[in-house]
């Protein structure tokens, strides 16, 4: 009976952390939030406002961004500069680097 127990909160501990995990690496960056203010973040890179960031070039987008953790064809993925969210895809900031 003491087996049965232990089994059961080894299998319930396994359980809250995968689901843990699974909400955790479903957060999305807001472009509201005080990080992507900060970086010009915006999930849409043909909304970027050129006129406070020239730096932006038609074609620029996270999926094709040093820094984008996905796949190329992921619609999000991970950025370390938006720690435990995932970017769009489409999206863009300043912090924008080529691949290479």
């Amino acid at each position: 009976m003491n087996t049965n127990r232990r089994t059961f909160f080894m299998t319930l501990a396994a359980s809250g952390s995968v689901l843990a995990t699974s909400a955790h690496a479903q957060a999305k960056a807001d472009e509201k939030d005080p990080q992507s203010v900060a970086l010009g973040y915006v999930a849409d890179a043909t909304k970027t406002d050129t006129k406070k960031y020239p730096k932006y070039a038609a074609g620029q987008v996270c999926t094709n961004c040093a820094l984008y953790q996905g796949k190329a064809s992921d619609a999000w993925g991970g950025c370390p500069l938006f720690a435990g969210k995932q970017v769009a895809g489409k999206g863009w900031c300043s912090a924008w680097a080529k691949k290479g």
